[in-house]
């Protein structure tokens, strides 16, 4: 992807940002043009408002787009707020903050001295809820710089959260290929893993039913 698509400053950045990637989608989709790509043309967070949708009591996932190749999201992270310890099913993602700080922490499941015990057809801990351990493998500080992180096949499982103190909160825009249904959580009380459903907070900038919160600033909400 070597050029920007012709944007009009007045017209939302987040339509163009789904007409290149239907584009995209008839070609092979790689880490590195993908990357590329958002690093091009990811929306400021003037032109993400209308889906930018905050929940007092967890990060909120705003669905922006989706289809069988892509999924986009905005999450918005009040001060504090963060992810369990998850996989992404081996599925390619690409993360960049658009406002405020994020850190992510990188982690590898470790077999605990149980699991090795066992027979092999129960050493699956993810589908028998076994007791396993996970490993920090290091830390990286997320900005509002443009920097596109990748998600791949090879290191899937991470934690992201919301250090900032700042009432503006923090903004990602989160896509990926194919989209997510749900994943592996790390309960760091049972030292468990479990497969549970991703829900979105809203779609389309509308909030979805059993949801706690309503359309607000982010001063009013936190």
């Amino acid at each position: 992807m070597n050029r920007r698509l012709d944007v009009h400053p007045l017209k939302s950045r987040v339509g163009d940002f789904i007409a290149g990637l239907k584009i995209l989608e008839n070609a092979p989709i790689t880490p590195a043009l993908v990357s590329q790509y958002v690093a091009q043309m990811q929306p400021s967070p003037q032109a993400l408002a209308p889906f930018l949708l905050w929940n007092r009591d967890r990060y909120a996932r705003n669905l922006i787009y989706r289809d069988d190749f892509f999924e986009v999201l905005a999450l918005c992270w009040l001060p504090g707020q963060h992810t369990p310890i998850h996989s992404h099913n081996g599925q390619l993602g690409w993360v960049a903050v658009v406002q405020g700080e994020l850190v992510c922490h990188n982690y590898r499941f470790v077999r605990s001295a149980m699991l090795k015990k066992m027979p092999v057809g129960d050493k699956d801990c993810i589908a028998a809820g076994r007791p396993v351990e996970v490993e920090l493998l290091c830390s990286a500080n997320c900005q509002a710089d443009g920097t596109v992180a990748v998600v791949d096949r090879r290191q899937t499982t991470h934690q992201i959260e919301n250090l900032e103190n700042s009432s503006l909160g923090s903004i990602s825009l989160h896509l990926y290929s194919k989209p997510i249904d749900s994943c592996v959580l790390f309960d760091e009380a049972t030292r468990c893993c479990e497969r549970k459903p991703l829900q979105y907070h809203s779609a389309n900038g509308v909030i979805l039913a059993n949801t706690l919160t309503t359309r607000q600033t982010i001063e009013t909400a936190a």
